[in-house]
């Protein structure tokens, strides 16, 4: 695969990087777990377990959502997240490849 600077890379290496710049921050692996421990979540349930402000975590949220780890369901007035399977399952054997 060719990027616009026309460096060619092994395929899943420009996915391998999105991924590892999205969980690239401490709290965003423990927001990505909790949400894999725990189903679908709100910003709200997060709040509990994690010393921050709704905004900070609502930031985190967007970049995990960005790079296509999580999705957000609408559940009445709440919006749910959870793990976007597929892209986890993808992003787990990217690093599993690179770390062999």
């Amino acid at each position: 695969m060719k990027n616009k600077k026309n460096i060619e890379y092994e395929s899943g290496t420009e996915s391998l990087a999105k991924f590892a710049k999205a969980l690239g921050h401490p709290t965003r692996i423990k927001i990505i777990k909790y949400i894999e421990e725990n189903s679908s979540r709100q910003i709200s349930d997060l709040t509990k377990v994690l010393p921050l402000a709704q905004s900070t975590i609502s930031q985190h949220i967007k970049e995990l959502k960005d790079a296509g780890l999580l999705i957000s369901k609408k559940k009445s007035s709440k919006i749910l997240y959870s793990l976007n399977i597929s892209n986890w399952q993808s992003a787990k054997a990217l690093f599993n490849n690179l770390f062999r």
